[in-house]
């Protein structure tokens, strides 16, 4: 979601990450605002684990190697600390620290093919795919003060599959980690894109440390304490990417998704009060000049969904009241309900850009065209055509084993919502 001084085309279209074998990232999606080249709105497009605690040995050429490695696939935390122990002479740990730097360097490389792949498709809004990450939420959340990773007996049930059994809970007070290694990893995305094109980076929403296996762990008395200190987390966060040189920032939310699938509980219009109040709360800091959208999603795992239910009971908060710039909404399926629920994006005076997430990223079938566009003219009832946008429903993966996809396929995907886009928008 971009307002792209030189973007010389005015086709609502979406920038995804393609990996070299599969795409990490439920935020890897963007797409490209037109505005006037004479526009000054500028380029637009969050627990501390101490790793080195983790560690037996105080030699600084093998810990300050492995601390770099681990903060990139925090899965890999225990297999690398285990080889350190094992080691018996400093030849073979710094051996261990000289691996981990390769294993860095091999993923510099393909973020730069990737980067690389995504100029040559003509996309101006450029992500790093995730690559760093083995989760699309926890190894941002693990790397806040007062969160860590675990394992607890199981990981998330998808529909007829499980994921790994990897999350993250309250451990203290929760605050912004001012060493936390996304940072880092923006500025050597942004270093690798310079000028070629505005870069995207995609963070977890704070509603997605709301969920009581992460809060309630003793540290808080109430959700409400332990949400400002969330909210403060991420207002510096914000500073932080924008201090970084980020100017597109999107926030990935499956909470929101979640009250679509729990509306009937009696605890749902308090849980939905508390995600509009953080989200309004931490958009509030945001600058003038950065662009935050947010994507909503109902799970995306290996081809499958966790999630379902219709966007009516959340729209008027998440609609009507949150002042996104843009908003990436799944509408794939029948699992997303029908377009009447963003009539509340006229009462919304921000005016955001809406996202439709009509063609699937989980199955390589290329949708009919004409129910496409018949779909996006639908939407026309609710919000006007110039507001609209079009996009996959979620990125190609999640997390690291990625959908049922091959690359081409993938490819194919970029390339059809493009000429679908070109069709219903035209370009300059």
């Amino acid at each position: 979601m971009m307002r792209m001084m030189n973007n010389k085309a005015n086709v609502k279209i979406f920038s995804i990450v393609i990996a070299a074998i599969f795409i990490v990232g439920i935020g890897a999606l963007a797409y490209t605002q037109m505005a006037s080249p004479s526009s000054n709105s500028g380029t637009s497009t969050i627990g501390v684990i101490d790793t080195s605690r983790m560690l037996s040995q105080d030699n600084p050429i093998y810990i300050s190697a492995a601390q770099e490695y681990m903060s990139y696939q925090s899965q890999l935390q225990q297999e690398t600390q285990a080889k350190i122990d094992a080691a018996q002479d400093d030849a073979t740990k710094q051996k261990i620290a000289e691996e981990a730097r390769q294993n860095l360097a091999k993923k510099d490389q393909e973020i730069a093919k990737l980067v690389q792949a995504q100029l040559d498709a003509g996309i101006q809004v450029i992500t790093d795919g995730e690559y760093r990450r083995a989760f699309w939420h926890i190894d941002f959340l693990e790397h806040l003060n007062g969160i860590e990773g675990y394992h607890p007996e199981h990981g998330y049930k998808f529909n007829g599959v499980e994921t790994k059994p990897y999350n993250t809970r309250c451990c203290g007070k929760v605050s912004w980690n001012p060493n936390h290694p996304f940072i880092e990893h923006f500025k050597k995305l942004k270093d690798i894109v310079g000028d070629r094109g505005v870069v995207k980076y995609t963070i977890p929403s704070p509603n997605q440390l709301m969920y009581p296996i992460q809060w309630d762990t003793g540290v808080y008395a109430t959700r409400a304490e332990f949400a400002k200190d969330v909210q403060q987390a991420y207002k510096d966060a914000i500073k932080a990417f924008y201090d970084a040189g980020c100017r597109y920032l999107q926030f990935d939310d499956v909470y929101w998704g979640s009250l679509c699938n729990n509306h009937l509980k009696p605890e749902f219009e308090a849980d939905k009060a508390q995600a509009l109040e953080n989200i309004q709360v931490v958009l509030a800091a945001k600058p003038a000049d950065m662009v935050i959208t947010t994507h909503v999603c109902r799970g995306n795992f290996r081809s499958t969904y966790l999630l379902t239910g219709a966007y009516d009971p959340i729209a008027d908060a998440l609609f009507g009241q949150t002042q996104y710039d843009g908003y990436f909404l799944e509408y794939d399926d029948e699992r997303s309900g029908g377009f009447e629920p963003l009539k509340h994006f006229a009462n919304n005076p921000h005016k955001g850009r809406i996202v439709l997430g009509l063609i699937s990223s989980k199955f390589p079938e290329l949708e009919d065209k004409a129910a496409i566009k018949a779909r996006i003219e639908e939407a026309t009832k609710y919000v006007p055509l110039e507001q609209l946008c079009l996009s996959p429903q979620c990125g190609f993966a999640s997390t690291e084993e990625g959908n049922i996809m091959t690359e081409a396929q993938q490819w194919a995907k970029v390339r059809y919502v493009e000429e679908i886009a070109k069709e219903v928008w035209g370009e300059d």
